[in-house]
């Protein structure tokens, strides 16, 4: 069994930034990923990162301006976003599971945290 909890979810000015954490507890050696939903829409793939951190993949609409990274000595895994658009407004979820895969088929899910980009 794997407990995921996000933290460090806001409000921001279009432009800034924000970094988003994500700790584990159980067993932890999984893919992490960051998907989000915005109101009304479905939840969308954002980044993933593999166990051992040495690959990565993320959606066309952050490339460039996201970085996912993990710290596996703290079960954490961070989103760095940059150069944030109103249109990143969302809830931001944490996802583990055994498969390093852009789809939500991810089998732990934290509750998700709120990033409001303001324009």
């Amino acid at each position: 069994q794997v407990q995921l909890v996000e933290s460090g979810g806001g409000l921001v000015q279009a432009g800034g930034s924000l970094r988003l954490s994500c700790a584990a507890t159980g067993r932890t050696r999984y893919a992490m990923a960051w998907f989000r939903q915005a109101p009304g829409k479905q939840r969308e793939f954002v980044a993933t990162i593999s166990s051992t951190g040495g690959s990565v993949s993320y959606a066309d609409s952050v490339k460039g301006r996201f970085t996912i990274s993990r710290d596996n000595a703290k079960n954490t895994v961070y989103l760095q976003m940059n150069s944030l658009r109103p249109e990143d407004t969302a809830v931001y979820f944490c996802a583990a599971g055994v498969v390093f895969t852009t789809t939500p088929g991810y089998a732990y899910w934290g509750q998700g945290t709120q990033v409001t980009v303001s324009s």
